[in-house]
């Protein structure tokens, strides 16, 4: 199986669900979970920014294998650049067209 987990909120609380929700599919036991992506956009992409609160979670899911990916567009709004995302981190042109391109690949959508 694989998942997508949206990341959009700027509520602090409500990222870090949903990065505990990623790293709770990480560690699930029962082998059925093969891919996690994250899609993170609007005030939701700060904890995938270097210095952002939560970054180091992040840190450690690409680490374990979690993929996450950037809405370019948000950067553009939030005056950010590729250079202030974490180190692994994609862009993507669009965080909800990348949505709806994994979910049309059979990804289960995840949003706190």
């Amino acid at each position: 199986m694989q998942t997508v987990v949206h990341l959009v909120s700027g509520d602090e609380e409500e990222r870090e669900v949903a990065l505990n929700i990623a790293q709770n599919l990480v560690d699930d036991e029962s082998g059925d979970i093969d891919t996690v992506a994250v899609v993170a956009q609007s005030e939701g992409i700060e904890p995938v920014t270097i210095d952002g609160v939560g970054s180091d979670h992040v840190q450690s899911l690409i680490n374990e294998g979690v993929s996450f990916r950037a809405c370019s567009n948000t950067l553009d709004l939030m005056d950010l650049a590729e250079s202030d995302l974490i180190e692994g981190v994609e862009t993507v042109p669009e965080g909800a067209v990348e949505l709806t391109r994994l979910q049309n690949e059979g990804y289960a959508y995840l949003r706190p």
